[in-house]
């Protein structure tokens, strides 16, 4: 009789651990990713919905993990080709990744609020992994947490060459928008 009983205390404490580590966890529920190039002969604009993340909010971790080829509303599906072929070589690079931590530690993520923070981590683009510290605001509002941020990549930072012949449609520094809404996992 007493290891059924151990064994059904060992069962309900993993449920009771595994309920308290999910209730730590948020998950995008919806979001946008959105990039601009304006070079002198041409604005590129393309933006993407279908991106992935987790918020950690005992340890004020995230990552957050776009697919490159889902990206559209790019002037022409040739100029969307090149991006996925030529530069960004999507199938040899197929995502993007942006993981690390809020560095503010003075914020509570549970009660509504907004908070401007930085986030500190690893920008992974192109296959090439670049230090960066990021700008977000957060909103949080009856338990979802929404992140804006604004910010630039150069592409020579991500070994992203720019062919000369396409030097003026094409800018070396691309202006990224995001928008992210987490809601804690169940």
């Amino acid at each position: 009789m007493k290891p059924i009983y151990i064994l059904a205390v060992f069962v309900l404490s993993l449920i009771s651990f595994n309920r308290s580590f999910a209730q730590n966890r948020c998950l995008i529920d919806h979001g946008m990713i959105e990039f601009k190039s304006e070079a002198p002969l041409e604005l590129i604009k393309a933006s993407t919905s279908q991106f992935i993340g987790i918020l950690d909010l005992e340890r004020n971790a995230f990552a957050v993990s776009v697919p490159i080829f889902s990206f559209k509303g790019f002037n022409s599906a040739l100029q969307r080709e090149h991006f996925n072929e030529n530069y960004m070589e999507s199938e040899k690079y197929p995502k993007g990744v942006f993981k690390g931590l809020i560095l503010d530690e003075d914020i509570d993520l549970s009660k509504n609020g907004y908070y401007s923070v930085s986030t500190m981590g690893e920008l992974i683009i192109h296959g090439v992994e670049k230090k960066r510290k990021i700008p977000c605001e957060i909103k949080v509002e009856d338990g979802m947490i929404t992140i804006n941020s604004k910010f630039d990549v150069f592409l020579d930072d991500h070994k992203i060459k720019i062919p000369m012949i396409v030097s003026k449609k094409l800018s070396e520094v691309i202006h990224v928008n995001i928008e992210a809404t987490f809601v804690r996992k169940s």
